[in-house]
């Protein structure tokens, strides 16, 4: 082999590697740039629609200076699984998977909604059913939102379990819409007599799909508890990006592209909460595994 044959294929070789920096010091190819921030996205989001996750994905990206990635799941473990596993650097979850992972999980923000980081949990069933308590909707067949969801399906396991009681004793039958969405489309059409379900998605689907939810109405509203967080992994906490990320969320509501998202969301914008905030879903997940809901 020529001796200009050798250096051409080493100069493909060192190209592949990175680049070199005067002095022959070789600068790996990783280095050069950021990898795009990964943030996953759950069925808490409200909409999945083309426009905000453009507006979400540029935002963050131009607040955080680098490429943020948009990971989006069907349910709520699968995001959890990824965020647990470190292929996410951080994910808008649930509280209630925050909680049963709360050694392992640290707060990154938490969505402001009617001035507060806090909703509710609605049962929800059809507007002409003459039911006026809970305890009518014994034998129903009822609609949950995901097993790992706090006002989807946590909420009501502690209730019942409140008066010794599971979901299987209670209902007849139950099943997971995985969706929120999907809880009003199957108590509206009948699907279901009865279902579970956020609070600040029933309130916002009131406005846009109004002949929808018109056919349910709130038969019982919960206490207010944390409204699903942005989290990460605990020992990522203190890491450049997750400060980044947590100062472009909180400065959302300060850009002009940041008030667009907030409006298609009806948020009021993201601060930074004690974990102290998600104290009552933890006690509710206790309860519930006390009695084996």
């Amino acid at each position: 082999m020529t001796v200009a044959r050798r250096r051409l294929l080493l100069s493909g070789v060192m190209a592949g590697l990175g680049a070199t920096l005067p002095g022959g010091v070789l600068v790996p190819r990783r280095a050069q740039a950021q990898d795009p921030f990964s943030f996953g996205l759950t069925p808490v989001f409200l909409d999945s629609d083309i426009e905000l996750l453009h507006e979400l994905q540029t935002y963050l990206s131009e607040a955080m200076g680098r490429e943020v990635s948009l990971i989006k799941r069907r349910t709520y473990q699968e995001i959890t699984a990824l965020l647990l596993s470190g292929e996410l650097d951080a994910a808008w979850i649930c509280g209630f998977p925050f909680v049963q992972h709360a050694d392992r999980l640290a707060l990154v923000a938490v969505p402001l909604y009617q001035k507060q980081p806090l909703y509710q949990s609605y049962l929800i069933v059809p507007s002409d059913r003459s039911v006026d308590s809970w305890e009518g909707l014994q034998g129903d067949i009822h609609a949950f939102s995901d097993p790992d969801s706090n006002s989807g399906y946590l909420v009501t396991a502690t209730l019942l379990a409140q008066h010794d009681l599971t979901p299987a004793q209670f209902f007849s039958k139950t099943f997971f819409t995985y969706g929120h969405r999907n809880v009003i489309r199957a108590v509206g059409s009948g699907l279901a007599q009865s279902g579970s379900v956020d609070g600040y998605v029933w309130d916002v689907m009131s406005e846009r799909e109004p002949d929808l939810v018109s056919r349910t109405r709130v038969l019982r509203r919960s206490e207010l508890l944390g409204f699903p967080p942005i989290a990460c992994l605990r020992n990522n906490h203190d890491s450049d990006g997750i400060a980044t990320l947590t100062q472009a969320l909180v400065a959302m509501a300060s850009s002009d592209r940041g008030k667009k998202i907030l409006g298609i969301l009806q948020l009021d914008g993201f601060s930074v909460e004690p974990e102290t905030t998600f104290a009552g879903i933890a006690q509710n997940y206790a309860l519930v595994q006390l009695k084996g809901g």
